[in-house]
């Protein structure tokens, strides 16, 4: 099939404690997405969500965008950021206004939001988003478009997302240290939401579990919009580091352990088979494992054993944060697990016995020209980002006398736009 014209192309970088990715896409004349390059590489300045290495934060981004575009075989000049550290928090922020029962016209929209714009409380923390979600007319809610109703008064529910203000300028500096401009800062768990939920998921009620490698966001949805989240540190890196320590052998022997041969569900048969520690050209590499074979080859039932442990560690935490956060009852059953974490083997069957809740894995969505190995849970999140960046969503703080209730900024415009906002509210 030919390849649409595109009319629009931005980039994506997504910076984990794992990996740090990039997606070029393109929008057609007709509204598809076209995914025209991706790349990745192993993270490095990066630690539990936080640049802790300027210089090696800024080599790794621009590596992982000059893959991106050599795969693209075009160049991008700015990009959109995926944070997941950073002290993430959300919260809704809800604003009436009287309308006396007449016909409800633009500028009252516009008074509404800026009603709700003034009426963001950051408490010294940078706010990352602060989008409209839904509105209330009297009694009827989940309004998406109020215009041209009657009703007696207006009521809009803000999604305001904030987190620590220095770790962000960070990250921003890192990646405008690889010579490209900052179009916004997304944090991860909005991101993941973009590409692995349904509409109906947001609506009826999900938790989304994101599991990277130090660091596992949770977030809960409902009513359309997310209503809470919270950070474990925890992720699938502490996993690999109990392997290592509990075989006494190096992270990469270990983390080879995890992908080939963990698992979250033991077998009966496990304790027969045995697992060779190193892969194949590299016998003579690293030291024997403790308790291995004359073979360096361990018993998988004892692989399987660390695994589960370190699973039932952050599965109890997980549990934790979706009590704190209300996710219980009949709208609290169906949850999503993503991040590439959620590859290891059995993992959603073992969360589903572990949290007693309904668990599946999130992947990206169909996109044309999205390669195999990152259809992934483990790029989710990746794609998200160029899903958020496609719909541009509202923002408050852009909205004024003189703006329209849409607009969409690019460079320069968006980087001033932040640091705007950061004046006014700080």
């Amino acid at each position: 099939m030919a390849m649409p014209r595109i009319s629009r192309v931005f980039g994506a970088v997504n910076v984990g404690s794992f990996r740090i990715s990039a997606m070029i896409m393109g929008v057609s004349e007709t509204g598809e997405m076209v995914v025209l390059g991706s790349g990745h590489r192993a993270s490095q300045g990066i630690k539990r969500g936080y640049v802790t290495d300027m210089a090696a934060a800024t080599y790794a981004i621009r590596d992982a965008v000059e893959r991106a575009e050599k795969n693209a075989g075009t160049s991008i000049s700015s990009v959109w950021i995926g944070c997941a550290g950073a002290g993430l928090s959300s919260r809704i922020a809800e604003v009436e206004i009287d309308i006396g029962g007449r016909r409800i016209e633009e500028e009252d929209i516009e008074h509404l939001l800026i009603a709700a714009r003034d009426n963001i409380q950051p408490d010294g923390r940078m706010v990352l988003h602060a989008q409209p979600a839904h509105y209330t007319l009297d009694g009827a809610n989940d309004v998406s478009n109020p215009k041209g109703l009657h009703a007696e008064r207006l009521r809009v529910d803000v999604h305001v997302m904030l987190a620590d203000g220095a770790p962000v300028r960070n990250l921003i500096e890192a990646v405008q240290n690889a010579h490209l401009e900052v179009e916004s800062v997304v944090a991860a768990p909005v991101a993941a939401g973009y590409a692995c939920l349904t509409p109906e998921e947001r609506e009826l009620g999900t938790a989304l579990i994101e599991i990277g490698g130090e660091v596992t966001n949770v977030s809960v949805y409902r009513k359309g919009m997310l209503l809470g989240l919270s950070a474990i540190p925890l992720g699938s890196a502490d996993i690999t580091d109990a392997i290592a320590s509990a075989f006494g052998i190096r992270r990469f022997q270990a983390e080879r352990l995890k992908c080939v041969a963990g698992s979250a569900i033991a077998s009966p048969t496990d304790h027969r088979e045995m697992i060779p520690v190193n892969g194949p050209g590299e016998e003579s590499t690293g030291p024997a494992a403790r308790g291995a074979d004359e073979q360096n080859r361990i018993p998988r039932a004892e692989l399987v054993s660390v695994v589960t442990q370190q699973l039932s560690r952050l599965t109890d935490e997980v549990g934790r944060s979706l009590k704190e956060l209300g996710f219980s009852g009949a709208v609290g059953n169906q949850v999503v697990l993503t991040g590439g974490g959620a590859e290891l083997a059995g993992f959603a069957e073992f969360a589903q016995s572990a949290l007693g809740r309904t668990v599946r894995i999130g992947k990206p969505p169909a996109l044309r020209g999205l390669p195999e190995a990152h259809a992934t849970p483990g790029f989710a999140t990746l794609a998200g980002l160029c899903i958020y960046a496609a719909n541009d969503p509202v923002d408050i703080r852009s909205i004024g006398s003189k703006h329209q209730l849409t607009a969409h900024y690019s460079g320069f415009k968006m980087f001033n736009r932040v640091f705007r906002a950061v004046r006014e509210y700080f």
